[in-house]
Formats: structure tokens, sequence, C-alpha cells
């Protein structure tokens, strides 16, 4: 006979297992790809100081540049009113690059420490930016894969400030039109062939310094 308590108890024994959310891979880097992708992202017959197919203003062009005296070799400074980048070297000079910095008052200025690199990263956006902007990023909330298209390019610095991740990076961009200007959600964008230049020579444990924006101040070349 098929009853209520008969009912429960099939029901129970159908229906007792919760139905598990599809797992979702985690994001990856192919490593067997990064040479392929260096390459398509470094121009031909690649000159750091004179290759420009991006067409961006001269003075974003990587130089060696002169440097104040008492500036700590391998420390990075970053100029937020000329958007300019400097890496100090130990001759009392230091290379400089181009570069965009975050919109509004996403930029956050602080001097940070550099302990972690990574070629052709992964990336996850962040809570903050998928509250922010989630027709942009929700879509990304389980990461996405490394390559030429994810947002963080070719390299990565990782910002820290003591053993806590900023999610603040020095990092190349898809995007080498934006050189110049406020265009991303905290981050220091480059030209991905550019901080290919610069993230060999970058050792963990140095400094990032990132200066404030002065509206006040025109930036000159």
């Amino acid at each position: 006979m098929f009853n209520r308590r008969t009912f429960m108890i099939s029901s129970a024994a159908l229906f007792s297992a919760p139905i598990s959310a599809p797992v979702m891979a985690a994001p990856v880097t192919r490593r067997s790809m990064w040479d392929a992708w260096d390459a398509q992202v470094t121009p031909a017959n690649f000159d750091p100081y004179k290759t420009n197919p991006w067409d961006l203003h001269a003075r974003f062009l990587p130089q060696k540049v002169r440097v104040n005296d008492g500036l700590s070799p391998g420390d990075i400074h970053v100029d937020a009113v000329a958007r300019y980048l400097y890496h100090i070297g130990n001759d009392g000079t230091a290379m400089r690059y181009g570069v965009a910095i975050a919109r509004g008052d996403l930029y956050t200025p602080g001097v940070y420490t550099i302990r972690r690199k990574a070629k052709w990263p992964v990336w996850t956006p962040t809570a903050a930016m998928i509250k922010r902007e989630p027709h942009k990023y929700k879509q990304h909330a389980g990461g996405m894969n490394g390559g030429p298209d994810n947002p963080l390019g070719s390299r990565a610095l990782y910002l820290y400030r003591g053993n806590r991740d900023t999610y603040l990076r020095i990092h190349g961009t898809p995007t080498p039109r934006s050189i110049g200007l406020r265009a991303s959600s905290g981050c220091v964008r480059m030209v991905m062939a550019h901080i290919n230049h610069l993230y060999e020579n970058v050792d963990l444990g140095v400094r990032a310094h990132f200066y404030s924006p002065d509206p006040t101040v025109t930036a000159r070349s």
C-alpha cells in the first residue's frame, strides 16, 4: 500500500544526496606555448629604444636616464603624473618605461615589495572588481588562462605589503594603446615587449614606490 509514510521514505532515498555544483577547472598557463607567445608579442627586430608599432608617443618608449643620488639600485619608482616607471640601476641611471595607471581613486600610492614574478600568468578578477563592473568581470570569476589575451599579459610582478598580497600588479597588457592613460582597475600596465625587457632584471624583494598623482602638475617629456 502506497501511503504518506512510504512516500516520505522513498523520497528520502531518492533525493537525500544534494546536487553538486559543476566543478570549474582552475585557470592554467601552458608552458609549452610561452616561447611562441613571446614571439607573438615581440615585434620583429625588436629594439626597445626605437621599435614602436603601437604608435605610442615617443616619450613612452624605453630610455636610459640619469637619476637622483640616494635611490636604491633595483627598486622601481612609478611617476603617476608623467606615467613613467623607473627601474633604478647601480650606476646612477635608470631604465624608464611608459605606463598606464589606474582610473580615478583606484590608484593607490604607497611602497610595496615585489615578492612574486610570473611569466604568462593566469588572472582572476577580485571580488571588488566583479562588484564594481559585473558586466565586464563576472564572466571571468573562475579565472582566465594565461595567454596573449589575458589582462595580465606576458609578465606580472606581484606587489605585497609585508606578507599580504595587495592584488596590485605591474604587468603587461593586451591593450598597449592605453599606455599614458588612466585605464586600469588598480595595477600599472606596460607594453608586453617592454615588461619582458624589464622582468629579467627585477629581483624579488625589491621595492616598488607608487607616487601620488597630482592633477595640478603637467607631465613633461
